[in-house]
């Protein structure tokens, strides 16, 4: 992945973070700088915590033919909450697993309107 692909898919996972907040999901981000700072630290969590996460709950992903992996998605979504200031989840694990499934579908249409981008 080179540089323009990684800044590309942070501004998408920031506007999506974005739109997110405006929608009645329980997720409040205070400013689009809010939303961008929390889409950085997603990617970090996503990079650094996700893989031990998904390592240690395989069991409960195999017994669930992959549903759990929206739990996984839940707890990286409710720590960037609670690690950016200004970034809330109002109905806390409920507004978790709401964003995280929001958050796959904006980025989905967000990148399919992008389609044509080199590198994806």
């Amino acid at each position: 992945m080179d540089l323009v692909t990684l800044l590309i898919a942070w501004l998408v996972t920031a506007v999506s973070f974005f739109i997110i907040s405006k929608l009645p999901t329980g997720v409040e981000i205070d400013s689009f700088q809010k939303a961008v700072i929390s889409a950085a630290v997603f990617g970090i969590l996503n990079a650094l915590v996700k893989p031990v996460i998904t390592f240690l709950s395989l069991p409960a992903i195999w017994l669930t033919f992959g549903l759990f992996s929206i739990i996984v998605n839940a707890i990286i979504f409710g720590l960037a909450a609670y690690l950016v200031t200004g970034f809330r989840l109002r109905w806390g694990i409920w507004s978790a697993l709401i964003g995280a499934v929001a958050l796959g579908i904006v980025n989905s249409v967000i990148y399919h309107l992008l389609g044509n981008l080199p590198g994806f």
